[in-house]
């Protein structure tokens, strides 16, 4: 079978696109692949280090209100379609997906016009505007969240899940407790702002860290983000630093890390919660209120309202609140167990099948 793979900008558009390439070569032996992104996003550099062919079209975002520059953008999309078909007429694809970000709008597109089958994937709750736009032409969406269906219309949507999720489940969590060198007995509490890490999540976790040395049997990871760890370093209260805390910049085997935490406190990107609630994790969730259309709030408040998850406005958080709610879930085993059963439901580590399967009918291969 011969899938193109599209979607790009941040990781949260591109390891859905990677998780659905793997396992599509796994399931369908002599699968071939191509990715079509832009050299603009971090496509360019995490597609080829998979050793997946690459290619690049030209094309750029629209603004949200009206700007000289999105007559230019119109423009770029125009020669980006055309570049598209040409690719696409050369690779013979018998399908298309497409996982988010404007590069999606005109290969899909293209693909569409050519009768090339077609599927976009939505990660959050609240559809971006590519695809909103693209579902107009697409033969099926997919969508992580039950939530998202009506926003779509009910036609040919279909609830798969995030397929980053697929991935994680097969984490050694034995590894994860090795890597932080910590023992398998102690519960882990892991505390990340994302790749880059948050400020607003690091403030309120130096204004809790005199008091974390009341939870001996607890150890708490805290992930600075690679640009604030010297600056966390310097912050660090010498040799009263406590002793059940681990600070590092970065995490590079977070599914393994992930799967040895009891509870983590982080942001509400659909990546992290397609990860989170396949595991069964139990969270505090902080949406970053700096993303497009606010679109991690409604994330987090759907694992909320499922009970997975508590969350916490950014301009709420406080180390005191943080660290009370910390306390008042892990040391419930009542309220861990009802919680990992709430994101245990949410879950879907088959998603990745899921939307194989579809290709499949899509492609004619079923």
């Amino acid at each position: 079978m011969r899938i193109v793979l599209t979607g790009g900008g941040t990781g949260g558009h591109i390891y859905p696109a990677l998780a659905v390439g793997k396992q599509a070569q796994q399931e369908i032996p002599g699968t071939s692949l191509l990715y079509i992104g832009t050299t603009r996003g971090l496509e360019s550099k995490i597609v080829p280090a998979e050793n997946i062919p690459f290619e690049a079209v030209d094309i750029t975002g629209f603004k949200r209100k009206l700007s000289i520059d999105n007559i230019k953008t119109v423009m770029r999309f125009l020669k980006a379609v055309s570049r598209s078909k040409q690719l696409l007429r050369s690779f013979k694809p018998d399908v298309v997906i497409g996982t988010g970000g404007y590069v999606c709008g005109p290969v899909v597109y293209a693909a569409a016009k050519l009768g090339i089958p077609t599927l976009i994937h939505e990660q959050n709750v609240v559809p971006g505007l590519t695809n909103k736009f693209l579902s107009r032409y697409a033969g099926r969406v997919a969508v992580s969240f039950e939530a998202s269906i009506d926003q779509f219309g009910g036609k040919h949507v279909l609830y798969t899940g995030n397929p980053c999720a697929s991935q994680v489940v097969q984490a050694d969590r034995s590894k994860g407790f090795a890597s932080l060198g910590l023992n398998n007995d102690r519960k882990i509490v892991l505390i990340v702002g994302g790749s880059r890490g948050a400020r607003a999540v690091n403030e309120a976790v130096f204004d809790m860290i005199p008091k974390l040395s009341g939870l001996p049997n607890i150890q708490f990871v805290f992930v600075t983000g690679e640009s604030y760890y010297e600056q966390a370093k310097q912050r660090l209260p010498g040799e009263n630093v406590p002793s059940n805390l681990k600070v590092l910049p970065y995490i590079h085997n977070m599914a393994q890390v992930l799967a040895a935490s009891t509870l983590i406190v982080s942001r509400s990107g659909a990546s992290s919660l397609a990860e989170i609630t396949a595991l069964g994790i139990p969270s505090i969730l902080i949406p970053s209120p700096n993303v497009t259309n606010n679109h991690q709030e409604p994330n987090a408040r759907s694992l909320e309202v499922a009970g997975a998850a508590e969350m916490v406005l950014e301009r709420e958080l406080n180390g005191d609140d943080l660290f009370r709610r910390i306390t008042s879930i892990v040391t419930s085993p009542q309220r861990l167990a009802s919680m990992k059963e709430a994101a245990l439901t949410l879950g879907k580590p088959e998603s990745a099948s899921l939307i194989v399967t579809e290709l499949k009918r899509l492609g004619g291969r079923t």
